[in-house]
């Protein structure tokens, strides 16, 4: 129902009681397969040598920086992002190596207005096509929903359709394409927004954390049911 103000103009609902939120601690988040540990330059040796079991750099080809070609490249790339004000920055260890097999960001944190964006995505082969990936981002929704925000992000190269679809898969929503809003390794980039909202999140994460439950995902990793019929209950 549309809310009229006092002059009887259309205005957005009250939030009465809305206060700036804290930014995300850095703080370790713990999931059935995974845990997201505050990214450190101790991390090097495993990420260096999980993304360097992919034969080429193509899963970089979206991405601003370029696959690291050296032990010295990768404590360079993660310095980067341990140093930048802006990121709240982690790993992610898989439980059945302890090992890091990827990085992944809470990037443009907005506490004024209770906005935060999941960013800096960056797998692994180790986390492509399993459970890993997946549950790393619920980590993230959790943690940001848990803390008050009312809005998580998703924005990608509107070229990468793998991550659009990713970020569906998990129920955020497309809301539209800002049109050459970037340019990336010498190319134009459109960007695709999605998102996932305070209202919509009870029923996203009943739906994921259903999902990974043990009568649905074995230890293994291997699903009985797909994401998809659990957010479509």
């Amino acid at each position: 129902m549309t809310q009229l103000n006092q002059y009887g103009q259309p205005v957005g609902f009250a939030l009465p009681d809305w206060q700036p939120l804290a930014a995300p601690p850095a703080i370790p988040l713990h999931g059935r397969f995974c845990t997201l540990e505050p990214l450190d330059t101790a991390h090097s040796h495993a990420l260096f040598a999980s993304f360097s079991s992919a034969p080429d750099d193509r899963d970089w080809t979206w991405l601003g920086a370029t696959k690291p070609a050296s032990l010295n490249e990768m404590e360079n790339w993660i310095s980067g992002k341990c140093q930048d004000s802006g990121l709240v920055s982690y790993a992610v260890i898989d439980h059945r190596t302890q090992q890091a097999v990827g990085a992944v960001c809470f990037a443009n944190i907005d506490v004024q207005n209770g906005a935060i964006e999941i960013g800096h995505v960056t797998w692994s082969p180790l986390m492509q096509r399993n459970v890993l990936g997946s549950e790393a981002i619920y980590l993230l929704l959790k943690q940001a929903f848990e803390l008050g925000y009312r809005r998580v992000a998703w924005r990608c190269d509107s070229t990468n359709l793998a991550s659009r679809r990713a970020a569906e898969r998990l129920g955020f929503t497309y809301e539209g394409r800002f049109r050459q809003a970037m340019t990336r390794k010498q190319r134009n980039r459109d960007t695709d927004w999605l998102s996932i909202i305070d209202g919509e999140w009870p029923q996203v994460k009943h739906a994921i954390s259903a999902w990974l439950a043990v009568d649905n995902m074995d230890a293994h990793g291997q699903q009985r049911q797909k994401l998809s019929v659990f957010l479509a209950r």
